[in-house]
């Protein structure tokens, strides 16, 4: 038999049963696997026994080769969990992997996708625990340093100490030989250690106990000064971090010994964050201008009448809806009074929120460029936007645009019709789909009427993209044709400046 050695052997015994000795890892079973399906052994008549190897490995795979007999083709799924069932700590593990190594082999292909069969039930609960206990073995090691006699003071080693529930020092080893690959470590358990010496491969010793871990090291007060500052009050959800970060595993991290006290201090801290809440930290990025009613009111009085100037004044009182409450400040028009064109956009954004001018943000900037190609002069233009304040949904302390309602356009509109009436322009360029809707109706469709002029209500219109539509759509590679596009949407607007 050519398989036979002091590690991997199956001897026949009374009643044809077969005795499988193999090195307990999965590339030592996977060699007696093959050669027991390759000569036909069924797996009630194998009787696996795992036997401790005679000389300690020193490297993170082990040599053994896989059988070069020919045997049926399995699924890679199969192998993925497979390695992960391998380090369960059932001693029935070896059976199981058999049992569902044969099934696939003889004819249920499909066997994995069968969630009620009982070995592929054990089978996949086998490696989702293995691969959770991975998981909190990533998430808990707390390495701490240690001085070894003999090493070289810039060359420290720092060693963890952790109790997994199953075998996966050495299947979880790869994760630290790259997350640490330039620090000597050693990471210490009750079924096995690992070691890391910066370069070569990962090497393992036997099982040693808590006593051989250190208890701590000069960072931990520093660590545990920077836990402390990024713990928020606000966000804890107890139930939900023990789920995650099982107290079991608190005895073996720092940090750990801070946490109730900052449960027990969370309520207090929360209420007095929000007593020490101000409205600018939810409702604006930057103070409102200073604008109280009577000077307005005698600004108002001292402007022109039937003005610009007059008309925006008159918008910065404006109450037609609720978005004036979260907006710095009104957004109005600007530009000649007898512009020939007139751009209008759909609202303010963050950018031009703070200004108080119109385009002045990222979308405004890519229209500017957009102009220039097109031969446009942005100074020879009217701007302004058909909702005067910025709509915004808060994500922290970044603002995202909302999508104004027909209510709070319809709020705002009789400022638009009031600029229009105003300045009087030959042409209006419509950006987007709000704008188009507020000054051509409902029936309006960007994605049919863009680039073509529409006559309304005795003034001549152009309906295009808004640049912000070009901003979202990502890479410039993939937005070329969209901007060309753009640009010569705005160019039919050339014989009216």
């Amino acid at each position: 038999m050519s398989f036979q050695s002091s590690l991997f052997d199956a001897e026949t015994t009374a009643g044809d049963q077969a005795v499988a000795r193999f090195a307990p890892d999965f590339a030592s079973w996977q060699v007696e696997a093959r050669r027991l399906l390759a000569e036909d052994i069924a797996p009630a008549r194998v009787w696996w026994q795992p036997e401790p190897a005679r000389e300690h490995k020193t490297v993170s795979q082990p040599s053994a080769k896989p059988a070069q007999r020919p045997v049926a083709r399995v699924p890679k799924a199969f192998v993925d969990q497979a390695r992960a069932v391998s380090c369960h700590c059932n001693e029935d593990r070896w059976a199981l992997l058999y049992r569902v190594l044969w099934r696939l082999a003889r004819g249920e292909r499909h066997l994995l996708q069968l969630g009620g069969d009982p070995d592929v039930v054990t089978f996949t609960r086998y490696a989702k625990a293995v691969r959770r206990d991975m998981h909190k073995m990533k998430a808990f090691v707390r390495f701490r340093e240690v001085a070894e006699s003999g090493a070289a003071d810039h060359e420290p080693r720092y060693v963890a100490w952790f109790e997994p529930e199953h075998f996966i020092v050495e299947y979880v080893s790869g994760f630290f030989k790259r997350r640490f690959a330039n620090m000597r470590w050693s990471i210490l358990t009750p079924v096995g250690c690992a070691h890391w010496e910066g370069q070569g491969e990962v090497w393992f010793s036997p099982a040693t106990d808590k006593s051989a871990a250190p208890e701590g090291d000069r960072l931990e007060a520093a660590w545990q000064t920077y836990y402390r500052s990024i713990f928020n009050p606000a966000r804890v959800k107890i139930r939900a971090m023990q789920s995650e970060m099982p107290q079991k595993y608190w005895k073996n991290m720092p940090e750990a010994h801070l946490i109730p006290l900052m449960l027990r201090d969370a309520d207090r801290r929360v209420q007095a964050m929000e007593a020490n809440r101000k409205d600018n930290d939810l409702l604006r990025c930057g103070p409102r201008p200073a604008s109280p009613d009577d000077d307005n009111a005698a600004a108002v009085e001292a402007s022109a009448p039937a003005s610009l100037e007059r008309l925006a004044l008159q918008a910065t009182t404006c109450r037609n809806c609720p978005l004036w409450q979260p907006a710095t400040q009104t957004v109005f028009g600007e530009g000649p009074a007898n512009a020939r064109v007139m751009i209008v956009g759909e609202q303010p954004g963050d950018r031009e929120d703070l200004a108080g001018r119109p385009f002045v943000g990222p979308a405004g900037q890519l229209l500017d460029r957009a102009l220039a190609a097109a031969g446009l002069v942005r100074e020879r233009l009217y701007l302004t936007n058909t909702v005067k304040h910025f709509k915004f949904s808060p994500r922290g302390k970044t603002r995202l645009h909302a999508t104004p309602s027909e209510t709070e356009v319809m709020a705002c509109r009789p400022w638009l019709d009031a600029e229009i009436g105003l300045v009087a322009p030959e042409l209006v360029i419509c950006l987007g789909a709000t704008a188009g809707r507020a000054l051509l109706g409902a029936d309006v469709r960007v994605t049919r009427d863009r680039g073509r002029l529409i006559d309304h209500n005795d003034r001549r219109y152009l309906l295009t993209a808004h640049p912000a539509y070009l901003l979202r759509r990502g890479s410039a590679a993939a937005n070329a044709g969209e901007y060309e596009r753009f640009v010569e949407d705005l160019a039919r607007a050339a014989d009216w400046v």
